[in-house]
């Protein structure tokens, strides 16, 4: 089912072991988990959204999102500490690398005036991109979206560097621009 699980194992990881100079399989980059969420800050005046939000996550993710709450209080937007204002979900395994081939071969094509995502990672060696609006997953009805919603996805890799898993995402062959140094893109 995870065709890109059984790539890693079969082409990619030898191939970045051979590239990176690596000896210890277990020292190639790997990826650890992918998690989505998705701030809804009206949730607190709209309970549809929040319930909009989770019903979205959970077909995207195919599993059980979890509400997030507000870690403290903030006068100026009217939050309190507690307050449901957003939803997330966790993917690993088989499911985290479904998710990964759809997103890469599904997902970006179907962005609107797409030229690729950039390749600048956290320092850790992990990749966050963010999704404007959710309408690109095939999966989301037009009836659950109210309003325009972004959604977040984070991509924990367990690497020595950001070179690392730049190098593990492009095996994979993940949308990055082409050229990123201020030359257009064509």
């Amino acid at each position: 089912m995870a065709r890109l699980r059984d790539q890693y194992f079969e082409t990619v990881r030898p191939q970045l072991m051979r590239d990176l100079g690596l000896e210890n399989p277990y020292a190639a980059p790997r990826l650890q988990k992918i998690t989505l969420s998705c701030g809804v800050g009206d949730a607190k005046d709209n309970k549809k959204l929040l319930q909009n939000a989770l019903e979205i996550l959970s077909r995207v993710a195919g599993q059980k999102p979890v509400a997030t709450k507000a870690r403290k209080s903030i006068a100026q937007f009217r939050l309190r500490q507690g307050m449901i204002v957003g939803a997330r979900v966790t993917l690993r395994g088989a499911r985290m690398y479904e998710f990964l081939d759809r997103l890469i071969n599904v997902i970006t094509p179907r962005i609107r005036d797409f030229r690729g995502l950039k390749s600048k990672f956290d320092g850790s060696g992990n990749y966050n991109m963010g999704l404007v609006e959710q309408s690109v997953f095939p999966e989301v009805d037009g009836e659950l979206l109210e309003t325009p919603q972004g959604m977040n996805i984070a991509m924990t890799i367990r690497s020595n560097s950001d070179d690392h898993s730049k190098a593990l995402l492009s095996a994979f062959n993940f949308p990055f621009r082409r050229a990123e140094e201020g030359a257009p893109i064509g």
